[in-house]
């Protein structure tokens, strides 16, 4: 279950947007299988699917899954491919509104897939967004050792905060793969690192982590929105109620995908004011 302690108001969790799995990618006609060269994992792998996995929707369709990740799954034989790739385009329609059943879809997949990073990373992901730290941070240490293509070190380091490191999450952010992040990956990462700072009662350290470098209030988009809306929640808590309801501003202003409840925020900052 999700420790309310470790998300607080939604706004610290990394925003798992780098997995191409995670939802309807375009759309592309069926290739022709067998003529890639690639070896074909044997049909036993068919066989190791579970029998409680879940059903599959009838207009869940493989050709739905990024075509980057569906050339991940081309070393499957292409009945197990064709499943894999129903049962991960499944896992993420389902992955915001229901991650519960997102998990199950994942899972499954792994159980015909389990040498896959896309796969490892889909069931990491959907554990992260259950609260399941410990299963999240195998599954995404398992996807990164078979060399998944996505920034993964921001919800790696996150889950070492759900599980009560902050201490290795900070680590995590001063490392040196962490140096080589750049734009909303290395935000992401920010948000994290401070908030690790927050768990640890280093309200100022928060603060610096986040406005360095300095921060961009013109910027939009879903993580501008996240930075602007903890950068707020850290003055806040500092006590910085007027520049805390700009950043709330900012934040609303920037969150153009409704991921935050910055306006929720000011509104209650506003009636606090008004009181």
């Amino acid at each position: 279950m999700v420790d309310d302690r470790q998300k607080p108001h939604g706004e610290r969790r990394p925003r798992p947007a780098s997995a191409g799995w995670s939802g309807p990618g375009r759309a592309r006609p069926a290739q022709p299988k067998g003529t890639d060269g690639h070896a074909r994992q044997p049909d036993r792998d068919r066989d190791r699917a579970p029998r409680d996995a879940p059903e599959i929707p009838d207009d869940v369709d493989a050709r739905q899954l990024a075509p980057d990740v569906r050339r991940e799954l081309s070393t499957l034989d292409r009945a197990t491919a064709d499943a894999v790739a129903r049962h991960l385009v499944a896992a993420g329609a389902l992955l915001d509104e229901d991650p519960a059943a997102a998990l199950r879809h994942a899972r499954a997949a792994r159980a015909r897939s389990s040498r896959i990073a896309v796969v490892r990373e889909a069931v990491g992901i959907a554990a992260y967004q259950c609260g399941d730290w410990s299963q999240a941070l195998s599954e995404l240490r398992a996807a990164r050792r078979m060399g998944s293509k996505s920034s993964l070190l921001a919800l790696i380091a996150d889950c070492e905060r759900g599980l009560g490191r902050p201490e290795r999450a900070i680590e995590l952010a001063r490392g040196p793969e962490a140096s080589q992040l750049s734009g909303d990956d290395a935000d992401e990462l920010r948000i994290v690192a401070a908030g690790a700072r927050a768990d640890l009662g280093q309200l100022e350290q928060a603060l610096t982590v986040l406005s360095t470098p300095q921060l961009d209030p013109g910027r939009r988009g879903a993580t501008a929105a996240r930075l602007f809306y903890a950068y707020a929640d850290t003055l806040l808590a500092l006590g910085r109620k007027d520049e805390a309801l700009q950043w709330f501003l900012r934040a609303a202003g920037a969150d153009t995908e409704g991921v935050t409840d910055a306006e929720d925020r000011v509104g209650e900052l506003g009636s606090e004011e008004e009181a």
